[in-house]
């Protein structure tokens, strides 16, 4: 049965549920938003500002509320996590490797593992709010967590620093350089 994608089938989804699911213990089942916790600025590197619902008991996944100020952007980054954001207000634009697409309020917008990415704030009066999930929480787990940034360049600029087969093979691992930043 395919998980997602174009073979996915809700009658197959659904018809491979059990019956029989246990409760979880696990608690908080509320995070409020005063108990959200923002990184701090040295590490994020880019004019965004970063909270994580680290208090959830999630074991798998992260969830972050994303903001860009009016007319910034994140920064240009990879890593093999996939990471979905929600767009709460605003609207802007991402490059995901060579393609641009626009978004606005409403949308999901999506990011493949190991893809250089960057998110636009379009606006010049407003923010955009972002609520950020990503499986960065698993694979730190498995072992295999990576990410790069490259700071506020462009794809082609990302790619002429960390070169392709850098890219390709030698990922650096989370906490090995000062360049790199959630989300």
């Amino acid at each position: 049965m395919a998980q997602s994608g174009p073979e996915f089938s809700m009658a197959e989804f659904l018809g491979a549920i059990s019956d029989t699911v246990r409760p979880s213990s696990a608690r908080p089942i509320v995070v409020t938003a005063g108990e959200l916790e923002p990184l701090p600025a040295g590490q994020v590197h880019n004019p965004t500002t970063l909270s994580i619902a680290g208090k959830l008991p999630t074991a798998t996944f992260e969830i972050f509320r994303q903001s860009i100020p009016p007319g910034l952007s994140s920064d240009m980054q990879r890593h093999h996590h996939e990471t979905v954001h929600f767009v709460i207000a605003g609207e802007g634009h991402s490059e995901v490797e060579d393609e641009t697409a626009s978004w606005s309020a409403g949308d999901f917008v999506y990011t493949p593992p190991w893809t250089w990415h960057r998110h636009y704030n379009d606006s010049t009066e407003h923010p955009v709010e972002f609520l950020t999930i990503e499986n960065s929480r698993l694979l730190g787990l498995l072992g295999v967590g990576r990410r790069q940034s490259a700071g506020l360049a462009t794809v082609e600029e990302a790619r002429a620093r960390f070169g392709e087969d850098e890219r390709q093979h030698h990922p650096q691992p989370y906490g090995s350089t000062a360049e790199e930043s959630p989300a």
